[in-house]
């Protein structure tokens, strides 16, 4: 929980932010820094790569995944870490296609008799 709300309103009912910031261990520079509105580095840097990772997922037509996505990113030289695309992708409810399960087409039937395969030599034709 961020204490910067907090301590803004103590500051416009005429406390004194250096004390305030004080009880709550916060830096008086942290907080004008909150202050200012402006987002940082990091944030700046995950909205550039939302908007590539987003066209890259459109580009597939929805089809590829966090890790096809960062291969994708990397050979256009967008350096990033696998993790911090599937970070960003589950924020803006990006996904994959998954794989179809695997269907069976052949089900043996438990009562039949086991029937051995020949081995070589042991054929009726073969002569001993």
């Amino acid at each position: 929980m961020t204490v910067h709300p907090f301590i803004g309103a103590e500051n416009r009912s005429g406390h004194n932010v250096k004390r305030a910031c004080e009880l709550l261990k916060v830096s008086r520079a942290a907080f004008y820094a909150r202050r200012t509105g402006k987002p940082g580095p990091r944030a700046v840097r995950d909205a550039e790569l939302t908007g590539q990772i987003a066209a890259v997922h459109q580009y597939s037509r929805g089809t590829y995944g966090a890790p096809r996505i960062h291969a994708a990113l990397q050979r256009k030289g967008a350096g990033c870490a696998r993790r911090r695309v599937a970070r960003l992708m589950r924020a803006t409810g990006l996904q994959g296609r998954r794989r179809r399960r695997r269907h069976l087409t052949t089900i043996p039937d438990p009562r039949t008799v086991f029937r051995p395969d020949l081995a070589f030599g042991t054929s009726p034709r073969s002569p001993r």
